[in-house]
């Protein structure tokens, strides 16, 4: 049975190419049978937070946050694609996050860090645990870095080179054990 997927990207960049790894996750995960979605904060364009999702009145949210809510309540998993801004969060991908919370909760996240560094964006990853694990969707143990992403895949997100694909099979398959997990427990009810 599929899962669905939400790929959360958050760079906001003009001249961005973290969107590769985007591209080719989202190819890597509907090849493995899931459904995804993808919501990329340059495109969904969402306003600096003031308030959160939570926080207006039923059916007064703005059109995108309300889109947003329906996705992620739908979603099994989230893949978290990053790259590292001065060692930490990009600010676009800060602000993605931060408008919700429940929607996220007792669903796991997998992180896809890059960098154009040889360190594969492996800081940011840390720091992006503990945003998660607040936001209620811890996790896993596994990150799939990924070094010199400017050189690392076509501009359609095709790897360049074919030993990186096999690389993600273990992260891949701990994400779905994760998914598969929380979706069984979350149908069974959740603490809260």
């Amino acid at each position: 049975m599929p899962l669905r997927v939400t790929i959360l990207y958050g760079s906001v960049r003009e001249a961005r190419v973290g969107i590769r790894a985007v591209r080719f996750l989202d190819a890597a995960l509907r090849a493995r049978g899931h459904e995804t979605s993808i919501v990329d904060a340059a495109e969904r364009k969402l306003p600096l937070l003031d308030r959160m999702y939570k926080e207006y009145p039923r059916g007064a949210a703005p059109p995108v946050l309300e889109t947003l809510a329906g996705i992620y309540r739908r979603t099994d998993g989230f893949a978290i694609v990053s790259g590292e801004y001065n060692h930490g969060i990009p600010p676009g991908l800060k602000n993605l996050l931060d408008h919700f919370l429940e929607e996220y909760f007792f669903r796991p996240s997998a992180i896809i860090c890059y960098s154009a560094g040889a360190f594969g964006g492996v800081r940011v990853a840390m720091q992006l645990r503990m945003t998660l694990a607040e936001l209620g969707m811890s996790s896993i143990p596994s990150i799939l870095p990924i070094p010199r992403v400017q050189d690392a895949f076509t501009p359609d997100g095709v790897p360049t080179d074919p030993r990186f694909a096999p690389r993600g099979e273990r992260f891949f398959a701990e994400f779905e054990w994760y998914m598969e997990a929380l979706k069984r427990a979350r149908a069974d009810g959740v603490p809260y």
